[in-house]
């Protein structure tokens, strides 16, 4: 199946929309809280079409994942057992969650960091730093860099890559994107 060089062509096309960053900063804000498409989907490919813009793009979803995850956080803080946990019962993530509370107590601000930067669902852990009552300045922080490192290493890629990493990527996207759904199911069934 090649669904993910689809959605690959698909997000070309709407990277070139003359809404793309207003929606490229939408997606960033909501996956920061509860939506689960990365913004690198729509990242890539915008700063591969508009490579003067990468690094404005790069800001863009920083800020607007930041602030997502600052809005996670205070659910999380604020709203946990009327709003959060009927949503966690409800999508059965009772042990993903706990799973996330213990990596907050055994790794503290360094778990947002590492979240910020890798695959792992960062708007597990904005609204888990709300619960555990993280001090918030630590917490922007640490998302701050962690998105940052992120997103600026995706359009930097893309920048530098031009259109020899465009074709790569197409090439390689059903790899990449099957790769992560594996390793998302291998870690699920080791940490779960």
């Amino acid at each position: 199946m090649r669904i993910f060089q689809w959605m690959y062509d698909k997000a070309l096309v709407w990277a070139k929309h003359r809404h793309a960053e207003r929606y490229l900063f939408g997606l960033s804000f909501t996956e920061s809280v509860i939506f689960p498409i990365p913004p690198d989907v729509m990242l890539a490919p915008m700063a591969l079409a508009h490579p003067e813009r990468a690094w404005r793009l790069a800001w863009l979803t920083t800020i607007a994942s930041v602030l997502g995850g600052i809005f996670g956080y205070v659910l999380g803080y604020l709203l946990y057992e009327p709003v959060v946990l009927p949503f966690i019962q409800y999508m059965g993530y009772q042990d993903t969650f706990a799973l996330v509370e213990r990596w907050f107590n055994e790794y503290g601000v360094w778990v947002v960091f590492i979240a910020g930067f890798s695959p792992i669902p960062y708007k597990l852990f904005t609204v888990g730093a709300g619960l555990m009552h993280m001090a918030f300045l630590p917490f922007v922080i640490a998302s701050f860099i962690g998105r940052a490192s992120r997103f600026f290493l995706v359009a930097g890629l893309m920048y530098w890559g031009g259109a020899k990493m465009q074709a790569k990527l197409r090439e390689i996207v059903d790899i990449l994107g099957w790769g992560t759904v594996a390793l998302a199911g291998l870690a699920y069934l080791v940490y779960g």
